[in-house]
């Protein structure tokens, strides 16, 4: 076993877990941090997207060895904190035009899309339809056209 520390959601954490270990787990079955959703385990569903170091990726795919010391971590719960609100924009979006159904893959979903959101207002320009093609969070109940909604609605908020 080996001590791992991380920022998560804000706040410095530390774990001591083997090196192999990936993050997913070490989210969901050490710290108790449940919204990243166990999909697939390989990096192809993206049911458990979340932010590392202000973008997106897949804790199932990255061996908790990786993450380094000051490296932040952010899921779903911290997400509104990164605003200074109860809910971020985009979770707001969701509600408003009522995506989830077993909302399972919604978490996901989300951190995709806040992602997508910073890389194209870092790149000067507004969210496309192009842009949200590259969203490949899998929507098991198929409300993809909601999930394109809410994300315009959303960017427009943030």
């Amino acid at each position: 076993m080996s001590k791992h520390t991380f920022v998560l959601n804000g706040k410095p954490v530390t774990v001591d877990v083997d090196d192999n270990v990936r993050l997913l787990w070490v989210l969901r079955d050490v710290l108790g941090v449940r919204g990243p959703k166990y999909g697939c385990g390989i990096n192809v569903c993206k049911a458990c997207t979340s932010h590392y170091n202000g973008k997106a990726f897949n804790p199932c795919a990255v061996r908790v060895a990786d993450v380094k010391a000051g490296d932040e971590i952010t899921t779903i719960e911290g997400l509104p904190g990164t605003v200074g609100a109860d809910l971020h924009p985009m979770q707001e979006a969701w509600l408003t035009h009522d995506v989830a159904q077993c909302g399972y893959c919604q978490p996901g979903q989300i951190m995709a899309a806040v992602a997508k959101v910073k890389q194209v207002r870092a790149e000067g320009r507004e969210i496309s339809d192009a842009d949200l093609d590259e969203i490949r969070n899998v929507c098991r109940c198929g409300t993809y056209s909601r999930i394109r909604e809410a994300i315009k609605a959303g960017a427009a908020k943030m």
